[in-house]
C-alpha cells in the first residue's frame, strides 16, 4: 500500500511540476509552439481549462494556474490524509 502512495505523491508532483513549466513557457516567444510545449499543453490544459472557467484573467494577469496549483496541492495532502487513517 505504501508503495502505491508514493506512485500517487510522485504523479501529483511531476504534474505539478509539468504545470510550472507550462506556464513559465508563456514568457519566452514561441515556446509553446515547440514541440515539448505542444506535448505540456495537452497535458496541461484541460486541467488549467477549468480553472479559466471560473477564474477571468485580471488586467494581463492569469491567476488561474496559480488557483490550480494551489487545489493540486491541496489534492495532495488530501490523498496523504487518507492514507494515514485508512492504511498505515
Amino acid at each position: 500500500m505504501f508503495g502505491l502512495y508514493r506512485l500517487l505523491d510522485t504523479a501529483f508532483v511531476i504534474y505539478s511540476y509539468a504545470l510550472i513549466i507550462y506556464i513559465f513557457m508563456s514568457w519566452f516567444p514561441g515556446a509553446r509552439e515547440s514541440s515539448f510545449g505542444q506535448i505540456l499543453a495537452k497535458v496541461c490544459e484541460p486541467y488549467l481549462e477549468q480553472f479559466r472557467k471560473f477564474i477571468p484573467p485580471i488586467g494581463m494577469i492569469d491567476l488561474s494556474p496559480i488557483v490550480a496549483i494551489f487545489v493540486l496541492y491541496l489534492a495532495r495532502m488530501g490523498l496523504l490524509q487518507f492514507f494515514q487513517m485508512f492504511v498505515f
